[in-house]
């Protein structure tokens, strides 16, 4: 039997081996998504195992029963050296029992552990569906059902519900008080969650979710919820009377409405609406300013809720909240996931079935071959990327005038590949921004011009140009003499100094 001393130093040589296999670990390049994911589950692996020893560590060194420190003084005691051989008796006994027991070295299963993640075999620690592409999407069409079965929402599909599902607080709150729409959310929590813990398993979904409520319920006590909005405080405004009673300020006032105006104004707080014109309206009297809680439970009907219902409502609110505010915080942490989902069906949809079935069988060839691929993509000529992250073709390059390089001495000699770029660069931020700095207009007489020199003489050529049409009332405004001989104004003035006129 081993002893509590010798678990003590097995559980230490146990967390040293796994602080050293999880620092190994994290320094082993990945190459691809599987790698990451998988990478992330052995550290999980490695984690748990960790606590665990910690934990039973911590409990041996507590040592409630006394049982570490009546061996600790056994083996120092004057009776040291009976206890040694009585130990050595246990041993051999042990090894007497069982001939061709081994005893396997903790360093040997670490060693294991080391070779199984510097050679990896075709071993999956998580499992997915097809659609999710071993965490690289998400695969809602469960959910996306669900979402179309219910009550009065709107038909779309399945990529415009990608881009929504999280946006619940477009929803009416009263679509939200029925049973179908709990369990979509209950459906739509399961499987974020469960979609999380595969992808990242070293997020505590716990420690996650436990803040989530803190925030959640300053929220919903100041009433700042998205899709919640917190109620008015008195019985009028609660229930959705039409009937003010604050313009009233006695009972008489309130009489002179008549039977029919004050039964409406009961029914629609839930009171009684029996009695005469005076019962009436005195029970309607006494519900002025109070909230619902304050109001007499006797004055309400038989059939109205009452305190016990609003709070049961109340309630029932709240924990549909709750799972609007756990999705809203998944969604947000797979954001990522989303936007490649969105952009996967945006393919998808944008290829034939026979395409389709090609692609599908090029991603499983891929994916078995992404263990071996590296980083590094072979692009000795420097071509851009394309949406595969791959360089694209040479002649494509060409085609685009890629290869043809513009510089604009305005923009600060920035460079610009291809026609396309180049022109669109003239309506952009940076251009704009350095003919505001020589303080010419960034209008279309500037089109192609990229040279600060031209740019000036062209602004000083459009000036002269305008200024020559501009209204010169010397040359333009015109006068008549007293022979009827119509002149301009220069010439005019000319005659008149020289008494001509």
């Amino acid at each position: 039997m081993e002893t509590l001393l010798e678990q003590q130093r097995r559980y230490h040589e146990e967390r040293e081996r796994l602080e050293e296999s999880m620092v190994r670990e994290n320094m082993t390049k990945k190459s691809s998504n599987r790698d990451q994911i998988n990478s992330d589950h052995r550290l999980k692996i490695l984690l748990d195992r960790y606590v665990e020893c910690t934990e039973n560590l911590l409990e041996l060194y507590e040592d409630k029963d006394g049982a570490r420190k009546a061996e600790v003084d056994a083996m120092s005691g004057p009776n040291e050296f009976s206890e040694f051989y009585a130990r050595l008796k246990n041993i051999k006994e042990f090894y007497r029992r069982h001939p061709n027991e081994i005893s396997i070295p903790m360093a040997v299963e670490f060693d294991e552990l080391f070779k199984l993640r510097d050679n990896p075999n075709e071993i999956n620690l998580v499992d997915f569906t097809d659609e999710e592409g071993y965490g690289k999407f998400l695969d809602l069409n469960h959910c996306f059902e669900k979402y179309l079965n219910l009550k009065g929402v709107d038909k779309i599909d399945y990529l415009s519900y990608l881009s929504l599902f999280d946006q619940l607080f477009d929803m009416p709150k009263d679509r939200k008080l029925n049973a179908d729409y709990v369990r979509y959310l209950e459906t739509l929590l399961d499987y974020l969650q469960d979609y999380c813990s595969r992808v990242k398993p070293l997020l505590s979904l716990q420690t996650l979710m436990e803040k989530v409520l803190v925030d959640f319920d300053k929220q919903w006590e100041s009433g700042s919820f998205p899709g919640w909005p917190k109620e008015a405080g008195s019985a009028l405004t609660h229930s959705g009377a039409h009937l003010d009673l604050s313009a009233f300020t006695s009972v008489e006032e309130l009489a002179s409405l008549g039977l029919d105006r004050l039964k409406s104004a009961l029914i629609a707080l839930g009171l009684k609406c029996g009695g005469t014109l005076d019962e009436r309206a005195q029970r309607l009297w006494q519900t002025k300013g109070k909230s619902v809680e304050e109001i007499d439970p006797s004055l309400f009907a038989k059939t109205s809720k009452g305190k016990a219902g609003k709070s049961k409502d109340t309630e029932r609110q709240k924990e549909t909240a709750i799972l609007e505010a756990q999705i809203y915080k998944l969604s947000e942490i797979l954001s990522e996931q989303r936007q490649a989902t969105k952009e996967n069906v945006q393919r998808k949809q944008a290829r034939t079935a026979g395409e389709r079935q090609e692609s599908d069988e090029e991603v499983s060839e891929s994916e078995s071959e992404e263990e071996t691929e590296t980083d590094v993509i072979y692009n000795p000529k420097n071509l851009p990327l394309g949406w595969d992250g791959k360089p694209i073709p040479y002649w494509l390059y060409k085609l685009h005038g890629l290869n043809i390089t513009y510089t604009c001495e305005i923009c600060g000699n920035a460079t610009y590949k291809g026609p396309k770029a180049f022109q669109r660069h003239f309506a952009e931020w940076r251009h704009a921004h350095g003919m505001r700095c020589l303080g010419i207009p960034n209008t279309a007489h500037f089109a192609n011009v990229t040279q600060i020199e031209d740019a000036l003489a062209l602004w000083q050529k459009l000036k002269e140009e305008k200024h020559k049409e501009k209204f010169q009332a010397s040359n333009e405004e015109e006068y008549e003499d007293t022979q009827g001989n119509v002149v301009n104004k220069k010439t005019y003035e000319d005659l008149k100094r020289q008494g001509l006129l």
